[in-house]
């Protein structure tokens, strides 16, 4: 049977395409076959991406695909590479994007991440680029109102809802669906993004604007938001660093930031073993040698 959903990521050298062997190698071990996998990277760089990270990746049946980036944000803009990789073509039925400092923990289902006719996703974990009054602009910028839905932010202290804000770093949404205007949810979000990215009085725009824009492409797109369990898309860092991974509950997939917090929460052995089992080796720069010792599950 064909997977119903690919999941899709950077692969960019030269910190990017180490961490995308070890999602990936996660994606394998806990989803399977249930998913396709697709890392794309930047098309001025697709040579740079080692030959060790190509065998890795083939070996665990992902397929390395360019996207153009040139002249796309103007100023180049790092962080739009997820919109810019999300308009990319995919055959199956939904898509979603993991951002590639993320691992996942124990078995899933393609069904705990997708809904139809949703954009799914996680609240993001906080709101450090401007006010809640920043928002009337934003709309105001894209002609659009403000919705009356709140949410809670990840790690906000206190209950009062706020006006929708998400994370980028893992959502999913259906592939082809299409809004009024014809267009896809990926176009209707780098539409926004333009939009915003081109308005001079919208202010704190970089490196924010994947996330700020968001929330509206959903809205204009027509779609809904379909708020993921935290355990989903359990975000690390900030607030949590050197925390241990809280008991009593089954965290799914970690959001880590850097790999040194993977050391921090005791979760590098396990990413290693994950890469073992799935590409034949516990280090990105083994995959072309032979006859190596194998290396120390502890380092």
């Amino acid at each position: 049977m064909s997977p119903k959903l690919t999941v899709f990521f950077i692969v960019e050298p030269p910190e990017y395409e180490v961490m995308a062997c070890f999602l990936a190698a996660s994606l394998r071990e806990q989803f399977g076959d249930q998913v396709a996998l697709v890392g794309y990277c930047p098309d001025t760089k697709i040579d740079q991406v080692s030959p060790d990270v190509r065998e890795i990746l083939r070996r665990m049946g992902c397929d390395l695909r360019p996207f153009p980036v040139e002249g796309r944000f103007d100023p180049p803009y790092p962080h739009g590479n997820k919109i810019l990789a999300t308009m990319e073509r995919r055959d199956t039925e939904f898509s979603a994007f993991f951002d590639s400092d993320i691992l996942c923990l124990r078995p899933n289902r393609v069904e705990n991440i997708i809904k139809d006719g949703c954009v799914s996703l996680t609240p993001a974990a906080s709101m450090i680029w401007g006010k809640a009054e920043t928002w009337n602009l934003i709309y105001e910028a894209c002609g659009m109102k403000i919705p009356e839905d709140r949410i809670k932010l990840m790690r906000q202290k206190g209950d009062r809802g706020r006006i929708p804000y998400f994370s980028s770093g893992l959502f999913s949404f259906p592939e082809q669906y299409r809004s009024a205007e014809g267009k896809s949810f990926p176009e209707v979000w780098m539409e926004v993004a333009q939009t915003l990215d081109a308005h001079p009085d919208v202010p704190w725009k970089r490196p924010y604007l994947d996330q700020i824009s968001l929330p509206l492409a959903i809205q204009r797109s027509g779609l809904q938001w379909n708020i993921l369990p935290e355990e989903q898309h359990f975000i690390l860092g900030g607030k949590l660093r050197g925390d241990a991974l809280p008991e009593g509950r089954e965290i799914y997939t970690v959001h880590y930031r850097i790999m040194k917090v993977l050391k921090e929460t005791g979760l590098t052995q396990g990413a290693r073993k994950m890469l073992k089992k799935h590409a034949g080796v516990k280090r990105i720069d083994q995959a072309l040698r032979v006859g190596l010792p194998d290396e120390s599950d502890d380092e």
